[in-house]
């Protein structure tokens, strides 16, 4: 941020805590933060956190977040902020972007969550501020990593058509051990959620729907090799975007080989439950456990005849690993999560927007080479 800016942080996870560690440490202009939480007490305990962490001077204060009604305290923030920064579960997310859309505020979220984007979409169409969905790390970064890559081929090879857009992304543990061959780094409604929606995909250049978890492949990346598979939300708005463009385009998870089996076996065990998602999370948080040294894996790749009709291919790959950010050490799935909502605050915040801007929508060289960005993933 190169301006003074108050930011509203609604949410008080680990995402939450690093975009404002990320923010009071690494902008030009320390800015002002709220974070508020349906739990005061976790917010409390977040602002408390960053204020240890950062090595900046600034203004931080948390505020109850009421789940259902607004409070005067959160109609006097609400007055006073910039943009709102959702890091809460997507179900909420709706409701905070009617906040932002009604106290003029701008306003940009993570979640993968299809159904709440296109409600947000419809609700954000004529607001006077900007509101960037879907901007963390997956959908988000490797959003925009996969649409540069496919523009900078068809300037490249001079064509406007290619065979394939692959971009995947793994959030994982060193370590992995039988049976599930896991360990949560982020959210298990989350990984239950992305297991058991459909997910959208281009075949045949034409914008499709397949379950999630139906095209297993394994693949090797940096020599190590992976399970790849077909999850929901990943992929964003870039179907309808490269829709003609592309034959075959998919996001996938990136998990340790064995991983996925177990995953079936227990889908196959709950049968026709009324609540899949939340069925598939109990009985993967029975047994799998939550593990603070993680690592992210990224691959993109780009594949089709160049002019000539010469088959061509153009591969990213990056592994991400825990970083110092002020007097605290940060998870990967943290830093590579907050960065780009960084990057997102300050895109709308430094230049005119209004209304919602899709993944597709946003230019993919200025945005990966922000600040945020590269303090986190480095230069591509």
């Amino acid at each position: 941020m190169k301006k003074h800016h108050t930011i509203i942080i609604a949410g008080a996870g680990g995402i939450a805590e690093a975009v404002g560690l990320l923010l009071m440490e690494w902008s030009e202009v320390t800015p002002s933060l709220f974070i508020g939480d349906r739990t005061h007490s976790k917010a409390k305990k977040v602002a408390h956190w960053i204020q240890e962490g950062t090595t900046k001077s600034g203004f931080i204060q948390d505020f109850h977040l009421a789940e259902k009604d607004l409070t005067d305290e959160m109609i006097a923030i609400l007055r006073q902020g910039d943009i709102i920064l959702d890091c809460l579960p997507g179900s909420q997310a709706p409701r905070i972007a009617q906040f932002a859309k009604d106290y003029k505020l701008h306003y940009a979220n993570l979640t993968e969550y299809v159904a709440e984007t296109a409600e947000i979409i419809a609700l954000a169409k004529d607001a006077n501020t900007g509101f960037i969905l879907q901007t963390g790390l997956a959908p988000g970064y490797i959003d925009l990593l996969a649409n540069g890559l496919f523009q900078q081929f068809c300037t490249d090879f001079e064509v406007d058509k290619v065979d394939k857009l692959e971009f995947k992304v793994g959030a994982l543990t060193n370590h992995a051990v039988a049976p599930h061959f896991y360990g949560f780094t982020w959210s298990p409604v989350g990984v239950a959620t992305e297991y058991m929606e459909d997910t959208i995909v281009l075949r045949n250049f034409i914008k499709t729907t397949l379950p999630s978890l139906s095209e297993r492949k394994n693949i090797i990346i940096d020599g190590i090799t992976y399970q790849e598979d077909l999850t929901s939300g990943g992929a964003a708005d870039l179907p309808d975007a490269l829709s003609g463009k592309v034959c075959s385009l998919d996001y996938k998870t990136l998990r340790h080989p064995g991983h996925y089996a177990w995953i079936q076996e227990q889908i196959t065990n709950l049968g026709n439950t009324a609540d899949a998602i939340k069925g598939l999370q109990e009985k993967m948080e029975a047994v799998i456990p939550h593990i603070e040294d993680d690592k992210i894996v990224l691959y993109v790749a780009v594949e089709g005849k160049d002019a000539t009709g010469i088959l061509r291919r153009r591969e990213i790959a990056k592994c991400i690993l825990p970083q110092k950010v002020g007097k605290h050490q940060l998870r990967a799935i943290q830093t590579t999560t907050a960065a780009p909502l960084a990057q997102a605050a300050q895109l709308l915040l430094e230049t005119p927007h209004s209304g919602v801007i899709l993944q597709s929508q946003i230019d993919s060289k200025s945005f990966l080479n922000g600040n945020y960005i590269l303090n986190v993933y480095g230069k591509i």
